[in-house]
């Protein structure tokens, strides 16, 4: 081999290897500088968290939250209890004292606004209005509180029948009832298997069972569940087999279903007769009758 292609090939390689060495150096010395740049960087105080938040949360919230709390001190403890039942029953989609800030704006801004919109009538007229604006505006959030509660609870009616079935099978395979209501959370996303989550939530908090199944009757309002946890805390008590009284539960709803099922079928030709009488009769006495009107209007006209 000429001494000349030698020198060339170990110069090659000296190029090969330096170049890998460089490349794996420097790859050390990225994964080395990411390493130091995890480990230095400083943890965000409490202020710059608070900042990351959005405005919402950072400066509305907390001040309907105070005004709210200062509302429902000053407010009648038994119309804030009552109220706070309903909202309970309703899911908590809004705090009392928020609830009652909404009812206030509404009654105001109705009735101010109904003030000015009808400024082209007399002054009586204008404050009658007003009046009438402002009680709708504050009787319109306790209406969509009520709606919202009647929801809620024709949600966990309609879920409770299929719940204690599974409850039945559950208990009678061998689990406790505790283990079967878990069953019943992660079988389905509901407004009862919430409740029922709640429930074991309270027991592990420490609560006893039978006060955590009151709540539970309490928040709800729904009288079929009222029953089924009267019987479960009564076999309690009396050392009933709790997988006997779930099968009878289970069998009574099914039949309170079907009867609630045959009660709205019953009722459906009563309340289609509003809309026969009014908007399809109507409209076929136009079409039948409707072509004979000018030839009936003609006759009568030459008659006299």
């Amino acid at each position: 081999m000429p001494p000349m292609l030698l020198i060339l090939g170990i110069v090659l390689l000296l190029v090969v290897v330096l170049a890998l060495v460089g490349l794996r150096g420097g790859t050390k010395e990225s994964d080395i500088a990411e390493r130091l740049a995890q480990y230095a960087e400083r943890p965000l105080t409490l202020e710059e968290i608070e900042l990351q938040k959005p405005f919402r949360e950072r400066v509305i919230a907390p001040l309907l939250n105070n005004i709210s709390t200062f509302i429902a001190r000053r407010m009648p403890r038994q119309t804030m209890e009552r109220l706070r039942t309903r909202l309970e029953m309703a899911g908590n989609p809004i705090q009392a004292g928020t609830f009652f800030i909404l009812q206030l704006a509404l009654m105001g801004i109705m009735g101010v606004g109904s003030f000015f919109l009808f400024s082209s009538q007399t002054m009586d007229r204008r404050l009658l209005y007003s009046l009438l604006l402002a009680v709708a505006g504050y009787v319109l959030p306790t209406v969509w509180l009520n709606n919202r509660v009647r929801s809620r609870q024709k949600s966990i009616l309609k879920a409770l029948p299929d719940a204690i079935d599974l409850l039945t099978i559950s208990v009678e395979a061998g689990l406790g009832f505790d283990l079967a209501m878990q069953r019943v959370v992660e079988k389905w996303n509901n407004e009862l298997s919430r409740e029922f989550d709640r429930v074991l939530a309270d027991v592990r908090l420490g609560k006893n069972r039978r006060e955590a199944l009151r709540d539970l009757v309490a928040r709800t309002g729904v009288p079929d569940l009222s029953t089924f946890v009267a019987a479960i805390i009564q076999a309690e008590q009396l050392g009933v087999s709790i997988a006997k009284i779930l099968r009878v539960q289970s069998d009574q709803l099914r039949i309170r279903r079907r009867q609630r099922a045959e009660e709205l079928a019953h009722q459906a030709p009563i309340k289609m007769l509003f809309p026969l009488v009014f908007l399809i009769f109507p409209s076929m006495f136009v079409v039948i009758l409707g072509p004979a009107v000018p030839i009936v209007w003609e006759q009568f006209l030459s008659k006299r």
